[in-house]
């Protein structure tokens, strides 16, 4: 159970931070940009935007990864103009990086909103009456004082990718080495017989990761609020 890492399970553990990884990249400033919006602005079709941006939190997974595939799929309405310049999404591991970003967004989107919702606005109006420009207040005032919200929901998106199963599977497919992250490879498992042990390695591999993050998540936001005093 304890044993070193074989190629295979580094293989996958690899793939999956890698998927995280680049989810996050790509998920943080539109986050960041919209979460301030929900935050800080009142606008018509407001409780519209939240409903489409939340959805995939309510939606069986299977669903997001069946329109990703009718929409970015070889033959989809995007993927197959995509397709004519040699980028394909669909069965790769960039198809299985979209299908995390669009299930791990939400979660995102709903911690910094809530941390700069937390921002205190006065502090914000006094950095503009001094001169600063709304950027810069934005910069200086807000995202700092947002940044452990902001830590721990990029730690969730990054969880959730990781745990992402069914728009992956159901858009990129299982292709090992390509698209088979932890929970598919634990899904293929299960499938045959006498693979408990490695089953039960992958799940401490999983638990492990996840549970560090979380606790990391956790003690920088108890840091920020004694380091705020």
């Amino acid at each position: 159970m304890f044993a070193p890492l074989s190629s295979y399970e580094l293989g996958i553990l690899l793939l999956s931070c890698k998927v995280a990884i680049f989810c996050l990249i790509f998920n943080i400033v539109p986050a960041i940009f919209v979460g301030w919006i929900l935050a800080r602005k009142e606008f018509w079709g407001k409780s519209f935007l939240e409903t489409l941006i939340f959805l995939p939190l309510v939606l069986p997974p299977v669903v997001p990864g069946y329109l990703l595939l009718q929409i970015f799929g070889n033959r989809g309405f995007i993927g197959s103009y995509l397709s004519k310049f040699g980028f394909e999404l669909a069965f790769n591991w960039k198809g299985a990086v979209l299908a995390s970003m669009v299930m791990g967004f939400p979660l995102l989107v709903q911690s910094i909103r809530l941390a700069i919702e937390l921002v205190d606005q006065k502090l914000e109006l006094a950095a503009k009456s001094l001169g600063a420009s709304s950027l810069g207040t934005f910069l200086t005032i807000t995202l700092p004082l947002a940044s452990s919200g902001i830590l721990i929901g990029a730690i969730l998106c990054f969880c959730r990718s990781l745990g992402e199963f069914g728009a992956t599977i159901t858009f990129v497919g299982n292709v090992e080495g390509e698209t088979r992250t932890l929970p598919l490879a634990m899904y293929s498992l299960m499938q045959q017989p006498d693979m408990d042990h490695a089953l039960q390695r992958l799940v401490l591999i999983s638990l492990t990761v996840a549970f560090f993050a979380l606790w990391f998540s956790q003690w920088f936001s108890r840091y920020q609020k004694k380091k705020r005093g």
